[in-house]
């Protein structure tokens, strides 16, 4: 027992001295018994003892983030106060780190609920300065309610702003035709054999060139023309966190002024992917 007792007591003085608390080594044998005393008190383990310390760690990296980093984390990824609070403590403060958390998390998100039915929604548009070109959007959710909110509003208008800048061709990869990607491989594949590297070689390089290809052309893989480290698909992910209920994109029309043609892209909805 004094064995396992001396040696919570000396993690425990470790732990103090990483915190700077003081205690050096050279003292550890005036605090031992007042700390053997605690722990023969209180009854504590080790395990006890590294919860109280991560709760103390805890408290003492909240008291140290600043509200307004918190704000500023808000206005960056839509999240909720609370998860900001959360990813800013995780992060110790950083802010880029704790945006990629609850990137990572509204990805997360909606991944579990991607296979959820979206029959509600809007229709938006923009045109653009000028009156050039014009987009027509309809973006889809769970219920009425949510299509109404601002948060859902502001994506409607962002999406669109985007589609009219970018002239995406379709919503998402598994919209591209099958002559469309096997054009683009065969592309891909005689300049990849003009180099004379050998066949596995030759497809990794398509494989490559053809998620290049998908960013180019579809909506959903696209940079977001205001914010260029997130795509479009992960934009929307963070209002699937925020908003709690599954967004797609349904289907949108592209028109400009005297081109010879114009885009209509349709995906197809959740339950008939499924099928």
């Amino acid at each position: 027992m004094a064995a396992s007792v001396e040696r919570h007591a000396f993690l425990l003085l470790d732990r103090l001295r990483s915190e700077k608390l003081g205690c050096p080594k050279s003292g550890f044998s005036t605090w031992e018994p007042l700390i053997s005393t605690g722990i023969l008190a209180y009854g504590l383990d080790g395990r006890r003892q590294e919860t109280e310390f991560r709760k103390r760690e805890t408290k003492t990296v909240s008291e140290k983030i600043d509200a307004k980093q918190v704000k500023e984390l808000r206005e960056k990824s839509g999240a909720p106060m609370g998860d900001c609070l959360k990813a800013l403590q995780e992060t110790k403060g950083n802010i880029e780190d704790a945006f990629v958390v609850l990137r990572k998390r509204g990805m997360a998100s909606a991944q579990k609920k991607a296979a959820r039915t979206t029959h509600e929604g809007a229709v938006g548009t923009y045109i653009h300065a000028g009156g050039k070109i014009g987009v027509l959007l309809e973006l889809n959710c769970e219920s009425d309610f949510v299509a109404r909110t601002e948060d859902f509003q502001e994506l409607l208008k962002d999406v669109a702003m985007h589609i009219a800048a970018s002239d995406p061709r379709y919503v998402k990869p598994e919209d591209v035709t099958a002559a469309d990607m096997e054009r683009e491989k065969e592309i891909y594949r005689a300049q990849a054999a003009a180099t004379g590297k050998p066949a596995p070689v030759i497809e990794k390089i398509v494989e490559g060139k053809m998620a290049k290809f998908y960013e180019e052309v579809c909506l959903l893989e696209q940079p977001f023309i205001k914010e260029q480290t997130i795509s479009i698909k992960e934009l929307i992910a963070t209002k699937v966190g925020k908003l709690g209920e599954n967004i797609t994109v349904r289907r949108f029309a592209r028109f400009k002024v005297g081109a010879p043609d114009w885009t209509v892209a349709t995906t197809k909805p959740v339950e008939a992917a499924a099928e």
